[in-house]
Order: C-alpha cells, then sequence, then structure tokens
C-alpha cells in the first residue's frame, strides 16, 4: 500500500491516522508546556530561588519557540518531516528528564531552552501539514484535529502538574511529562508517513511570503489578537478576585471552564473556517475583545462574570484554527514558510502581551487591560475587513 503520492500528498488510508499522531505530539508538548505553571512555588522553595526566577521556566520555551520558528526553515532543508519530526519530541523527552533531575535554576533553564527548541520548530512543520495530509477542503479539518492538541493540553497541563505535584514532588510532574512525550514519539513514529521535505528554499522564501498583502495584513491580525488575548487574560484571575469576588476553588473551576471551553471553540472554530476564514478570525475576536468589555459593566456579579469568562474560552479556543487557516490561504503554496512567520509572531506577542498588560495595570489598574484588549481586538476585526484579506491570491 502506498503511502506517498505525486506532489507528496499522502494516501488515504494512512493520512488521518497521521493527523492523530501529530494530535496527540501536539498535546504532549502543550501539556509539557504549561506543567510548571501551577508547581512554581514548590520548585522555588524547593530550589531555594525566587518565584520570579522560578518564572522564567514559563519564559523561556516562549521566547526560544520565536527564534526557533524561522532556523527550523533555514536548516531543515530536505529532512523528511516525518523523521524531523519524531527527532523534535526525542527532544521533548530530554527535555522533561533534564527538568526533572535538575538541581538548581541553570539544569532547569536548559531543559526549558530544549522544550522551546522543540515548539518552535514541532509548530513550524506540524502546523502546516494538514493540508498535505488531508488536500482539498478537508485540509482544515486536519488542521483542527493537530491543534486540538492544543487545547486538551491546555486544559490539563496546569491541573495535571499541580495534582501530580501534590501527590508526590514537582519532579513527579517533569517525569509524567516525560512518560507522556514517549508515547507522542512512539504515534508519530508509529502512524505518521513519510513525508519528504517539499520546501527547497530555505529561509529565502520568508520574505518572498511577507511581500504578499494579505499575508501582511494576516500576520498584523495575529500580532493583535494575541496582544488582545495575553495583555487581559493574563490578569483575569486577579480581575475576577478583585471586582467579582471569584477566589480559592471557585475560580480554579472557572479558569478550568475557560480552558474546556476553548476546547469546544476549536471545534467550532475549524467549522466556521471551512466556510469563510475570515469569519472565523472575526468571530473569535468578537468574543475575546467583546468579553473583556463586557466584564467592566458587570463584573461585579458572578453569575455574569463566570459566563463572560467562559465565552472568552470559546473565542480564544476559535482563534489558532481561525487563523492558521486564514495564513495559510495567504500562502498555500509556502506553508512551512508561513506557518514559521506565524508562530515567531505569534510566541512575540504573548510574551509581549503579558508585559503590556503589566504595565497597564499597574498604571491604569485591571481595567485598563481590559479596554486594551478590546481595542485591538477591534484592530483585528479591521485587518480582517480589509479588502487586501479577501484577496483569492496565495
Amino acid at each position: 500500500m502506498s503511502t506517498i503520492v505525486e506532489r507528496g500528498q499522502v494516501g488515504l488510508p494512512t493520512s488521518w491516522l497521521g493527523v492523530v499522531s501529530l494530535a496527540i505530539g501536539s498535546f504532549a508538548l502543550v501539556t509539557s508546556e504549561f506543567l510548571p505553571v501551577g508547581l512554581l512555588p514548590d520548585i522555588a522553595s524547593s530550589l531555594e530561588i525566587t518565584t520570579g526566577q522560578a518564572g522564567l521556566l514559563v519564559t523561556m520555551p516562549g521566547l526560544v519557540a520565536a527564534v526557533a520558528a524561522p532556523f527550523t526553515i533555514a536548516f531543515a532543508g530536505g529532512i523528511d518531516r516525518k523523521k524531523l519530526l519524531v527527532s523534535l519530541l526525542v527532544l521533548l523527552v530530554a527535555s522533561n528528564i533534564m527538568a526533572a533531575v535538575a538541581t538548581g535554576l541553570p539544569q532547569l533553564l536548559i531543559g526549558r531552552f530544549m522544550l522551546g527548541l522543540a515548539v518552535g520548530s514541532f509548530w513550524t512543520i506540524a502546523g502546516s501539514l494538514g493540508p498535505r495530509l488531508r488536500p482539498g477542503a478537508e485540509g482544515v479539518r486536519a488542521n483542527a484535529l493537530i491543534l486540538s492538541g492544543i487545547s486538551f493540553g491546555t486544559v490539563a497541563g496546569v491541573p495535571a502538574g499541580a495534582l501530580i505535584g501534590d501527590m508526590f514532588d514537582w519532579r513527579a510532574s517533569f517525569w509524567a511529562g516525560a512518560a507522556l512525550s514517549v508515547v507522542s514519539v512512539l504515534f508519530v513514529a508509529a502512524l505518521l508517513p513519510m513525508l519528504p521535505s517539499a520546501n527547497r528554499r530555505g529561509i529565502a522564501g520568508l520574505p518572498k511570503v511577507l511581500a504578499r498583502p494579505k499575508a501582511r495584513i494576516g500576520l498584523l491580525a495575529v500580532l493583535a489578537i494575541f496582544l488582545a488575548q495575553f495583555a487581559a487574560y493574563t490578569y483575569v484571575a486577579a480581575f475576577l478576585n478583585e471586582r467579582s469576588g471569584i477566589s480559592g476553588p471557585l475560580l480554579t473551576t472557572v479558569l478550568l471552564a475557560n480552558g474546556v471551553a476553548g476546547f469546544f471553540g476549536n471545534m467550532l472554530g475549524g467549522w466556521v473556517a471551512g466556510k469563510q476564514v475570515n469569519a472565523a478570525v472575526i468571530s473569535a475576536s468578537l468574543l475575546i475583545g467583546g468579553s473583556a468589555l463586557i466584564l467592566l459593566v458587570v463584573g461585579s456579579n458572578q453569575f455574569a462574570a463566570v459566563t463572560l469568562v467562559i465565552v472568552w474560552g470559546l473565542g480564544f479556543g476559535m482563534l489558532p484554527i481561525g487563523m492558521q487557516s486564514f495564513l495559510q490561504s495567504a500562502a498555500k503554496d509556502a506553508l512551512e514558510d508561513m506557518q514559521a512567520l506565524f508562530v515567531t509572531v505569534g510566541q512575540i506577542a504573548i510574551g509581549t502581551g503579558a508585559l503590556i498588560g503589566g504595565s497597564i495595570v499597574d498604571y491604569a489598574g485591571l481595567s485598563g487591560a481590559m479596554v486594551f484588549s478590546g481595542i485591538a481586538s477591534a484592530i483585528t476585526i479591521l485587518l480582517m475587513l480589509h479588502p487586501a484579506a479577501y484577496s483569492k491570491r496565495a
């Protein structure tokens, strides 16, 4: 049974299994990325470092991933994509083991640096494979399934890390991450067909993609909407505590509900993007920015606040598949180049968004971060309504 057909597309018997294997890989990556969030106090106490220093475990992977994405395009060359992805997931295993056995902050940061390399490179390659594994209209559905690993990982990563840490210790959480990573290696190795590289341009293809008006609009939209999300949502727990009187177990439940809503948002975003890709991004932006702004008005009502945070999660769940589908429509002939730019701009926006949000909160209070989110979301919508955003040229 042949798995590779003309132009590097994959035969039908194996293609959906390959998509599932990439979803498992993305779940392992995102779960590993978020594992330390609920463990920072324990890690800081155990290694006798400050909580702020422990926070570098969250910052490091994002910054490294932003740099790793274009370098993947530059140096991946003609490497078969299956072999490359398996190697990156092996690196993920090593990163978790390094963190689990770390005796100090330097070893922990080395492990998280390795994770950042795996995250940036994996998403650059795997995020562009949906249309290749399932050509035509089913490419959006394939992308949605691959990206569902993000939703599962986001929902599972923080509570799973905290739960395992409470039952055993923080090192056990990283050992669990390593075990999950081994499972992802096995699935990708067994289920993903061989995929010869279709990118012979290397890093020289990136400027050509940036020369396209639709691509530039899409990347500006990525910057705006990720700033909108992370400038405000990073501080939503503080907002709910201060304005809504929500804290403790109830707060944890609300944030978990936000993550679960994100999972369903991923499926909804895939459906909408399959119909009209611009509408998926616009809908996600409306839900994110609208929720932030309405919270300012009704945030003192606990029921209303909880409802809006859940709606917010639905919107953010729609965003990755909607945004990725839009960008891929702008560069159908250069999917890996476009994906590398998406990963780089997205990761920069995530880090910058939290920084901008913190500055706004310090000078204008929590309400200022919500207003900023609404404005940045509105800018995203305007970009998606620009005539160039509806161009059929790729």
